[in-house]
Order: structure tokens, then C-alpha cells, then sequence
């Protein structure tokens, strides 16, 4: 059973598990038109946002349930406020939520024979047209590709990939943990037809992950080498040893990535 069906439908949480969100994260709804549904998004503001006139640069991340409240997560959440508390980090982090049982069709970019999927430029597109606007009219956001980052893991780690590539224009850099790029090898192939790629990647993953993760991350960075020079040095790989699909690895991973990413 692959590592991703951990991240199916199945969101359970405990009646008695309290929220563990710090004060600096709140939520809002917001019309999917896109989508043609409403979405969840969470939205970590800087300990000094308020007493602050300054902008700050967006790390925009999928599966929201997972990244800040144990209470909605499924096993285990990544601590991303608690951790960019701890570094004083100026950034804003904007979480969508998942679709529940519509995730997989969400996260996908193309379709997979067994398990279908491939509406990721729909909610691509709400992020690009629809959130990020309305993000950067609310607040004090630097707007340019250069400070807009895209991230997240396994499904989100591949939809995070293919919208770097798919808007270079808005998203100069990726986080992209655990990607699952097995889902169908059109990914390799959309990347194949892209002359020239400058967008800054930080891949992580596992080797106790799917049996294929690292052969097809190292593939995808391989490939991702043609596309620039090497002495740029635009992508940052890096394979835990006993690392496993899961919220513990990623979240270890997370502000390694983020520092590297230089929001």
C-alpha cells in the first residue's frame, strides 16, 4: 500500500485532542469558484505582524489540516507556527485545505489509470487567480515570485512541483517533500518539454519511503539539471536515513527547507 493513502479521506480526529494552533494562526473561508466549493484556509501571521508596517514574503502550502493543530490532524501535525515562532521568522504562511475525498483529484495533474484524478490546474488556478489576490489586497505581502514559495508533501509535494513549473511567474521557489511522482510519468514528460526552468526546488525524502521515491526524486533532479546549470545551484536534495512517509519527517524537514529556500 503506498505511503500517500495515509492522507485518504480517512482525517480522524480525537474527541478529547485539544487544538494545539498558536495565537498567530487564524482561519477564513473563501469561494473556490474554480472548484465551484468553498475552501478552509489557514493563515500564520509573524509574532509582530500588527506592530509591523513592513511586507513579508508568502509560503503558500497544501493539506492545511496537517500543518499547525494536532486536533485536525491525522497523525501528527508539522508544527509549522510553533517552528517559524521559534526562528522570529518573517514570513506569512497561507495553508489550503484539503478536499477530503476529493484530494487526490485536487493534487493530481494528470490523471492515473488506477486511481484517476488530474484537476490539479483547477485548483492551481484558484490559488493563482482567486486566493493569492486576495491574500496580497488583505495583507502586507512582497508579491514577486522571488518571495512567493509553494509547498508540501507526497500528493502536495507533487502538485507543489508541477505549479512551480506551471506559473514560474508567480512561484520562484518549491518545497517539495516526498513527491509522489509515481503517480504517472506524464510529470517527467511535462518537464521534458520545458526549455529552461529557474525555479529554486528543495526536494526531501525518505529511504524507508515507497520503494521508488528515491530512485524517482533523484530522476526528477537529474532531469531538472538539463534545464540550468548545475553551478547555479537552484535545487537542494536530501535523503533521510530511515526517514518514512509521514508527518515526523517533513516536519523535521521543514525548516531546513524553508532556511534554504531563503524566504
Amino acid at each position: 500500500m503506498r505511503g500517500f493513502f495515509i492522507f485518504i479521506f480517512l482525517w480522524m480526529i480525537s474527541g478529547n485532542a485539544q487544538s494545539t494552533a498558536s495565537k498567530n494562526v487564524s482561519t477564513f473561508e473563501i469561494d473556490a469558484p474554480q472548484l465551484k466549493t468553498k475552501k478552509k484556509i489557514w493563515i500564520y501571521l509573524p509574532e509582530n505582524y500588527l506592530a509591523s508596517a513592513k511586507k513579508y514574503s508568502v509560503i503558500y502550502m497544501h493539506d492545511a489540516q496537517n500543518l499547525f493543530d494536532a486536533k485536525t490532524s491525522y497523525v501528527g501535525e508539522w508544527n509549522v507556527d510553533e517552528k517559524l515562532d521559534s526562528l522570529k521568522a518573517q514570513v506569512i504562511v497561507v495553508g489550503i485545505e484539503h478536499g477530503n475525498e476529493k484530494r487526490i483529484e485536487e493534487l493530481t495533474p494528470f490523471k492515473n489509470e488506477k486511481y484517476g484524478g488530474g484537476n490539479a490546474d483547477n485548483y492551481l488556478e484558484f490559488i493563482v487567480k482567486t486566493l493569492k489576490p486576495y491574500i496580497d489586497k488583505n495583507y502586507r505581502t512582497k508579491t514577486k515570485a522571488k518571495n512567493t514559495i509553494i509547498f508540501g508533501s507526497s500528493l502536495g509535494g507533487l502538485v507543489s512541483y508541477y505549479g512551480a513549473l506551471k506559473y514560474p511567474e508567480v512561484f520562484g521557489k518549491a518545497g517539495v517533500f516526498s513527491p509522489s511522482f509515481w503517480y504517472t510519468n506524464d510529470i517527467f514528460t511535462f518537464t521534458e518539454k520545458i526549455p529552461k526552468i529557474k525555479t529554486k526546488f528543495y526536494f526531501l525524502c525518505g529511504d524507508k519511503e515507497d520503494e521508488n521515491m528515491v530512485k524517482d526524486m533523484t530522476k526528477m533532479e537529474k532531469l531538472l539539471d538539463t534545464k540550468r546549470c548545475y553551478c547555479l545551484h537552484l535545487t537542494k536534495s536530501k535523503i533521510v536515513k530511515g526517514g518514512e512517509h509521514n508527518e515526523k519527517l517533513w516536519r523535521d524537514g521543514f525548516v531546513k527547507a524553508v532556511l534554504w529556500l531563503n524566504y
